[in-house]
């Protein structure tokens, strides 16, 4: 018996010796794929790694909890030190707020077209009721701001047309909470929102790339470019 007891002892120094190695390499393994996805979420959002990690480490602190789900640029942007890293930060958001809003409307363009091109009668009998060349589908810009009578008597009125809007909040700061409550405040349906018929946005500089037009301001895509939209 102390025979065997001995010569299973190599054997299980060698077990060990083996699961220590393998466990190591997988550790080393999954470090290297987080650092690596981690990389590509930066490079994503044109950050460095530096930046990255700095937004991950104020998802931790207040800003987390002030305004969980806020993205990167934004929370960067509003947690900057400097005039000049907020213009950079709000300069980068401009440009990717610009790319997901085309990538929507140009989905919706399709929609639109799929609708009349499966649902021609249907549409014709839309129109003729909304009494107006626009589609009752196509997509709104909407930029207002928070205690602006002029704004609340215009949104009013949008919501009621039915037409799909993107609602942008100028001076919002990119406060989630603020957002919010403002939206409660003008009674926007929950439900829109969750539908994606509503989308409620931060400005974070978009009214300026549109010229920074008088507020309400009501914006609609036609052949490629931005016009103002008088009515509804």
């Amino acid at each position: 018996m102390r025979i065997l007891l001995l010569q299973m002892i190599p054997f299980f120094c060698l077990s060990l010796t083996t699961f220590a190695a393998t466990e190591t390499t997988t550790t080393a393994q999954q470090t290297a794929r987080q650092a690596l996805s981690e990389a590509q979420l930066a490079e994503r959002w044109g950050l460095s790694r530096e930046e990255w990690s700095q937004y991950l480490q104020l998802r931790q602190g207040e800003r987390g909890i002030w305004s969980p789900g806020l993205d990167p640029l934004t929370t960067l942007g509003v947690e900057a030190g400097t005039d000049e890293e907020r213009r950079k930060y709000a300069d980068l958001l401009v440009e990717k707020e610009s790319r997901r809003v085309e990538k929507e409307l140009a989905f919706q363009r399709a929609y639109d077209a799929a609708w009349k091109r499966r649902y021609p009668l249907l549409t014709r009998v839309t129109d003729a009721r909304q009494q107006t060349p626009r589609s009752p589908t196509s997509r709104l810009a909407v930029f207002v701001r928070d205690s602006c009578p002029p704004c609340e008597r215009r949104l009013k009125t949008l919501l009621r047309s039915g037409h799909p809007l993107d609602i942008w909040l100028v001076g919002s700061q990119g406060d989630d909470t603020r957002l919010r409550r403002w939206a409660l405040a003008q009674q926007i349906d929950p439900q829109q929102v969750k539908s994606r018929l509503i989308t409620l946005n931060h400005d974070a500089g978009r009214w300026q790339q549109f010229g920074g037009k008088p507020i309400p301001s009501v914006l609609e895509q036609q052949e490629g470019q931005w016009q103002p939209v008088t009515s509804p």
